[in-house]
């Protein structure tokens, strides 16, 4: 998604792997509130606070956070 989005959701899904083979991208599946789901990448310490059913808010020119 792009940076100047504003949504909120809640995550369905943690992963994590190296798709470029030396880095490691950490990834939620968020569920939005018009019911799709997008995968958004985000740091390592919000990633381990995280877990299936949290509530996730992003706000236009921020970093997704907690809810």
């Amino acid at each position: 998604m792009a940076g100047q989005d504003a949504w909120s959701g809640t995550v369905v899904r943690k992963g994590r792997a190296l798709l470029d083979g030396s880095n490691l991208y950490r990834r939620l599946e968020v569920r939005l509130a018009d019911g799709t789901t997008t995968r958004v990448r985000v740091g390592r310490s919000l990633w381990k606070d995280l877990q299936v059913g949290d509530r996730l808010v992003k706000e236009a020119g921020a970093e997704p956070r907690r809810a």
